[in-house]
């Protein structure tokens, strides 16, 4: 059978994994005329390429989608879609309000959002884990970091989703123009307000460094949406479905392996699922001659599930070493907001492990994926949970 993939193919969004085994074997450089790019598959490349900024560029972001790639997608990919030296000035400044201490003094209001979205929902019993929990949990973090007020969250909410809703052929609908642009406006007004009247929080952080201006600190917050927001959300997600269909791994995780829990989610089901690149010149791979300007595709997803890399990588195992795994990306573009990632989905999954029995369930039948080409991850996860019995003082 002839190997053809796309990252808009249905089969591929509901189970890339044999797909991918079949490129890393077959066809380690793919070509997808179609959608002009080339696919690595391979561990030893993507992990070799995410780090090497000279002869693979950000410049032109890390969106498969052709409608998002492109000379201006710093104008709302921010720092991401940026080469030294500009990426390393704002990197630099972004890091400030990123520091290990500000990221564990956000621990307290993480769990007790996490405690509360998890109390609705044992109280439920029956709920729609990703859109009444772990889509809620990471953009509601966010939005107390950049000083969103309550009220307006709810409206947040509903212009990300349509950011990062697409459609199969790779174009991001009018809805998501349309979000861009009502984000772009809410986001410069809480520029504006806290220019006038500063407040301890990230906005605050990064208007008092001179260096940046208005658009540079916009780009970025509408960068952490997509990014800080949904990828954590998909972590969560997975986390839930992995653990409900492996039992064994399932017992582990609610005997308190929860670093493990998340570690290995984040290799076997990676939420970000590939990064292009920009080839700056002429190389030759695999026998293939490529020119300047060519689009390449590092599937971090494929990477993370290479036997070479990782023994038996198809098998859903907490004990296992993920040290190799590059779900965070690799080099100066590795995820800035990796810790605040790893803080939310542990705080998270303890409190879900404190309240709710090991015997939950799942409704596959009610998952629904997204077709975003760069993440993997359910929109829809049904579930159904029973409080945990609690004995003595616990």
């Amino acid at each position: 059978m002839e190997l053809v993939y796309s990252p808009y193919d249905p089969a591929v969004i509901e189970d890339p994994f044999p797909v991918y085994a079949r490129m890393r074997g077959e066809a380690p450089l793919y070509r997808n005329e179609a959608l002009g790019f080339w696919a690595l598959s391979r561990h030893a490349d993507v992990a070799a390429a995410l780090p090497d900024s000279d002869l693979y560029s950000s410049d032109h972001g890390p969106m498969i989608d052709p409608g998002a790639w492109g000379p201006n997608a710093r104008s709302y990919l921010s720092f991401v879609a940026m080469d030294p030296p500009d990426h390393t000035r704002m990197r630099a400044i972004i890091a400030r309000g990123f520091t290990q201490r500000r990221v564990a003094a956000l621990e307290p209001m993480v769990r007790r959002m996490a405690a509360a979205y998890v109390a609705a929902a044992v109280e439920k019993g029956s709920f729609d884990f990703a859109t009444e929990l772990s889509a809620r949990l990471p953009l509601d973090v966010i939005s107390e970091l950049i000083g969103v007020p309550l009220s307006d969250r709810a409206e947040i909410r509903g212009r990300s989703d349509a950011l990062l809703r697409y459609d199969p052929n790779g174009e991001m609908g009018e809805d998501g123009l349309k979000s861009i642009i009502g984000l772009g406006d809410y986001y410069a007004a809480i520029v504006a307000e806290r220019r006038k009247s500063p407040r301890d929080d990230l906005v605050s952080v990064l208007v008092a460094d001179d260096e940046l201006d208005d658009g540079e600190i916009i780009a970025f917050l509408m960068l952490l949406v997509g990014a800080g927001a949904e990828t954590t959300t998909h972590l969560l997600n997975a986390a839930w479905y992995h653990a409900w269909r492996h039992p064994g791994q399932r017992a582990a995780a609610f005997a308190g392996a929860i670093g493990e829990w998340a570690a290995e989610t984040l290799r076997y089901d990676t939420p970000a699922h590939g990064i292009a690149r920009r080839l700056t010149r002429e190389i030759e791979l695999y026998g293939e001659r490529l020119q300047p300007g060519a689009k390449i595709w590092l599937l971090i997803g494929s990477a993370n599930r290479d036997e070479s890399a990782f023994p038996e990588a198809d098998a859903y195992d907490l004990t296992r070493d993920t040290s190799r795994a590059i779900s965070f990306g690799a080099g100066r573009h590795h995820c800035l907001g990796a810790a605040l990632a790893r803080l939310e989905a542990r705080v998270t999954l303890e409190e879900l492990v404190r309240a709710v029995e090991p015997d939950y369930d799942v409704d596959p039948s009610g998952i629904r994926r997204t077709s975003h080409g760069n993440v993997r991850g359910m929109v829809t996860l049904p579930t159904t949970v029973q409080p945990r019995l609690r004995f003595g003082h616990g």
